[in-house]
């Protein structure tokens, strides 16, 4: 005769452990995912064997389960800045590469940051990196403030939009994936003369390339507001 209990115990034993870092570690694995446009408590619960609203008694609601994914992003870009403190420019370009490199390669995570801060410990750290890295080249005061501002929305906006780009563009031929104009230019040198003349140059813009000038650019800016603070 079947024993209930000792049937209970043992479904018990099958299951895995819930926990935050379980239900984390579930949603970064959904996120990879070919084509994940989203990490839903539903994908969650059949992934884990378990009952999808048994995802809210560790995460309040669906933001705070992303921002939750989102800062661990944030934690992993941290690991790959490995530049020395004096580097800043190097840090904070590690950083930047990271944050791209992650949210592309978890981009139904990635493109949360449009909408979503986090207020993680790993975001705080993030913060606390490039001010001091602002603070390494020179800057003081509400200099820091604003390149800081200009530094962290460029990076996170750029790089979230691509990943929303991503899970996005199904059907997208492969040679535009990844294209910065994403699109032909119905243009001739009688309607549109300047864009006609760099028709190619312009199609041949990748987003990673167009990402990394924007970097750069910010980073010029720093030393100039430095030199300009010396004269």
């Amino acid at each position: 005769m079947a024993n209930p209990l000792a049937e209970r115990r043992a479904t018990a034993r099958a299951k895995p452990r819930l926990d935050a870092e379980t239900i984390i570690a579930a949603g970064l694995q959904i996120a990879a995912r070919p084509g994940a446009t989203a990490v839903t408590v539903r994908e969650l619960g059949a992934l884990l064997g378990a009952d999808p609203t048994a995802i809210y008694r560790h995460f309040r609601s669906k933001d705070n389960l992303m921002g939750s994914l989102l800062d661990r992003l944030f934690a992993m870009s941290l690991e790959r800045v490995t530049a020395p403190r004096e580097q800043w420019r190097t840090r904070l370009t590690q950083l930047a590469t990271a944050t791209i490199d992650l949210f592309t390669e978890y981009p139904a995570i990635g493109a949360e940051a449009i909408v979503l801060s986090t207020g993680g410990p790993a975001e705080l750290e993030i913060v606390e990196l490039i001010l001091d890295g602002l603070s390494v080249a020179g800057l003081e005061g509400e200099d820091i403030v604003r390149h800081y501002a200009a530094q962290s929305t460029y990076v996170l906006s750029y790089a979230a939009g691509i990943a929303r780009g991503l899970s996005m563009r199904e059907g997208v031929a492969a040679e535009e994936h990844g294209s910065w104009m994403g699109r032909s230019l119905a243009v001739t040198s009688a309607s549109h003369p300047q864009i006609n003349a760099l028709r190619e140059q312009l199609l041949a813009l990748r987003d990673r390339e167009v990402f990394f000038l924007g970097v750069d650019a910010l980073l010029d800016a720093v030393d100039a507001t430095v030199e300009r603070r010396k004269r």
